[in-house]
C-alpha cells in the first residue's frame, strides 16, 4: 500500500502541469483578454477626449502598433504560449524581471489585473472566509443528516420514513442559491420580517465594536450573517447524506455479522450504533477528500446571492473580467488541493476499511 501511495505522490506533479498548462494555454486564445478590454477602454477614452488613437483605413479608430506593444509587454502576452507558461511556473528566465526565475515556484503568483495587489495576498484574504462557510455546511450536514438518516433506516417504511422523504427530496430539488434568495426574501426584507441582514459577512463596525469589548453583540451579528448562506451550503447534500446514510445502514443491518450478533443476544442499541454503525459511516467518511475541496472553493452562486467575498465570488469575477493571475492563482490551489484530498480520501478509507488494499 506504500508504494501505491507513493506512486500518487509522484503523480501529483505531472498532473499539475498538464491542468495548469492547458488552462494557461485557453485564456491565452480566447478573445477577450485583458489586452482587448484595456484596448478598448483606451479607444473609448481617446474618443470621448478627442486623441490619442489614430484611424484606420477602414475609419475607425485605433491604437498604435507601439501602444499594442507596450500593452502585450504590460501583461506578459509577447511570449508565444509555451514560453509564457514557462516563466509563469518560474522554469523560463523572465526579462522583465531582470532575467531571474520568477514565477510560481518561487512564491510570485503575479499582479492582479483588478484589484492592482499580488495574487498570493488576493486569494489568501478570501480563504477564511470560504473555509468559515464551508467547515460550519459540512459540520452541520454530519449533525443533521447522519442522526436523520439512522432514524430512517430504523424507522423504514413507516409514516416518519415518508415523511421525511418528502422533505429531503424537496429540498434537494431546490438549488442553494435559490434557497437564499427566499429566504433573503422573508427574513431580510420588509416583506414579512426583516430579522437578517441582507447579506455580507459581518457588519461594517463588527471591527469595531469588537474592539469595544462588544463581544456578545459580534458573536450574535456574526450568527445573523452566517444562517442564510448555511442553509444554502447544506440543502444542496442534505439529500445525498441522508439516503446514502440510510442506505448503508439498511445494507449493514441486513448482513451476517448482524444476525449474528442479535443471536448472541446483543441489545438492538449495541448491535446498531457500535457495529453496523461503525461500517455504515465508511462511504461517508471516503468524501472527506472532496470535503476538502469545498472548504477552499466556496460557491460562486451563494456567494454571489448573499454578497460574501469569498473564494467563490473571487473566481468568479476574475472570469467575467478576465483577471488570467488571479484565476491561475485560483486554479494553483484547487488543483493542489484535489489532488492531495483524492489520495486523503484513499487512505481514509484504507484505514477505515480492512477489507480494502491497494496495490
Amino acid at each position: 500500500m506504500t508504494a501505491y501511495f507513493l506512486r500518487r505522490l509522484l503523480l501529483i506533479p505531472l498532473t499539475f502541469v498538464v491542468i495548469t498548462f492547458l488552462v494557461y494555454a485557453i485564456q491565452r486564445l480566447t478573445p477577450g483578454g485583458p489586452i482587448e478590454q484595456a484596448r478598448l477602454k483606451m479607444l473609448t477614452a481617446a474618443t470621448e477626449g478627442g486623441g490619442g488613437g489614430r484611424a484606420s483605413p477602414t475609419g475607425n479608430m485605433d491604437l498604435p502598433p507601439e501602444a499594442m506593444k507596450q500593452l502585450e509587454r504590460y501583461y506578459k502576452l509577447d511570449r508565444s504560449i509555451p514560453v509564457g507558461y514557462l516563466i509563469w511556473l518560474g522554469l523560463w528566465p523572465d526579462a522583465d524581471a531582470g532575467g531571474r526565475f520568477s514565477g510560481i515556484l518561487e512564491g510570485n503568483f503575479g499582479k492582479s489585473y483588478r484589484y492592482s495587489e499580488p495574487v498570493l495576498d488576493t486569494i489568501t484574504s478570501r480563504f477564511p472566509v470560504s473555509i468559515y462557510f464551508g467547515l460550519i455546511g459540512y459540520l452541520m450536514s454530519w449533525v443533521v443528516c447522519v442522526p436523520l438518516g439512522v432514524w430512517k433506516a430504523l424507522k423504514h417504511r413507516t409514516w416518519f420514513d415518508t415523511s421525511t422523504s418528502i422533505v429531503v427530496f424537496l429540498g434537494y430539488a431546490i438549488p442553494g442559491f435559490v434557497a437564499c434568495l427566499v429566504l433573503l426574501l422573508l427574513f431580510a426584507t420588509d416583506l414579512w420580517h426583516s430579522w437578517l441582514p441582507l447579506g455580507g459577512f459581518r457588519s461594517e463596525n463588527w471591527a469595531d465594536m469588537w474592539a469595544q469589548g462588544e463581544w456578545w453583540w459580534c458573536v450574535k451579528d456574526q450568527v445573523k450573517h452566517t444562517i442564510i448562506p448555511i442553509v444554502g451550503e447544506v440543502i444542496g447534500a442534505f439529500a445525498t447524506t441522508t439516503i446514502l446514510m440510510k442506505n448503508s445502514l439498511l445494507d449493514n443491518l441486513g448482513a451476517d455479522y448482524v444476525r449474528t450478533a442479535f443471536a448472541k443476544g446483543l441489545s438492538q442499541r449495541r448491535v446498531v450504533y457500535v457495529h453496523a454503525m461503525r461500517n455504515s459511516l465508511i462511504p461517508l467518511v471516503v468524501g472527506i477528500g472532496y470535503a476538502i475541496g469545498i472548504l477552499f472553493a466556496g460557491s460562486f452562486l451563494i456567494e454571489k446571492t448573499c454578497n460574501i467575498n469569498g473564494m467563490g465570488l473571487l473566481g468568479f469575477t476574475s472570469l467575467v473580467e478576465r483577471d488570467y493571475p488571479v484565476l491561475m492563482g485560483i486554479l494553483v490551489f484547487l488543483v493542489l488541493i484535489g489532488l492531495v484530498g483524492n489520495i486523503i480520501s484513499d487512505l481514509v478509507l484504507a484505514l477505515v476499511d480492512p477489507r480494502v488494499r491497494f496495490k
